[in-house]
């Protein structure tokens, strides 16, 4: 989102060591104003994408129904409680993503990965458009066994798909949800925030056929 000098396009060993105390971050949800939080209360459940920036990302997820609350944070690398800083290193492994709970009887989670599918370019490895580096790779961050097999489905459902539309193959990783770090406070919720701010997420045009029948 901020591209001050070229980012690094390949995950390292040369990780930073981090901190063993959380960073600050908001207290409150900016759209849904009730107070921030990682819990999942009963009766609700959680997902976890990385799409590419995390500001328009978590746009797409607060507005669909049914989702209960919306987090931007750092996972899938070695630096615990990470900053924005040293995630733009390169020195954390860490991706981009969008922590979502969400009401199960309201929204599916196939309903989340129709979203996720059609909301970026799953094709483009270590980027997404403008943003490179490896926080910007498109990846599914899974909860359950029936997660990950939703998620391989419709990797599986969409790559014909885009491979017709002239697109390469599909770069997403999906592996078990890894620890969950939360971002800055003025990360979460940055389009609420700043309606004009840069989103840099765009969609492929392909429909994803989860809810069509194919």
């Amino acid at each position: 989102m901020f591209l001050l000098k070229r980012k690094p396009a390949e995950l390292t060993d040369d990780t930073l060591p981090g901190r063993d105390y959380p960073i600050p971050t908001a207290t409150t949800h900016h759209v849904f104003g009730t107070p921030l939080s990682n819990e999942v209360p009963d009766g609700m459940e959680e997902a976890m994408f990385g799409m590419g920036c995390f500001w328009g990302v978590e746009r797409m997820f607060w507005q669909i129904p049914g989702v209960h609350m919306t987090l931007v944070g750092y996972a899938g690398g070695q630096t615990p409680n990470a900053t924005y800083e040293e995630v733009c290193s390169g020195r954390t492994n860490h991706n981009e993503v969008v922590r979502v709970i969400y009401d199960p009887s309201i929204v599916t989670y196939e309903d989340l990965l129709k979203v996720f599918w059609e909301g970026h370019d799953p094709t483009q490895g270590m980027r997404q458009g403008n943003d490179r580096g490896t926080q910007y790779r498109s990846g599914i961050y899974t909860y359950s066994d029936a997660q990950k097999a939703a998620a391989e489905r419709t990797r599986d459902e969409m790559a014909p798909r885009l491979r017709d539309a002239g697109y390469g193959a599909i770069t997403t990783e999906i592996v078990d949800a890894p620890a969950f770090y939360h971002a800055e406070d003025y990360h979460q919720q940055y389009l609420s925030k700043n309606p004009n701010g840069y989103c840099g997420i765009g969609g492929t045009g392909v429909t994803c056929p989860i809810g069509t029948g194919a």
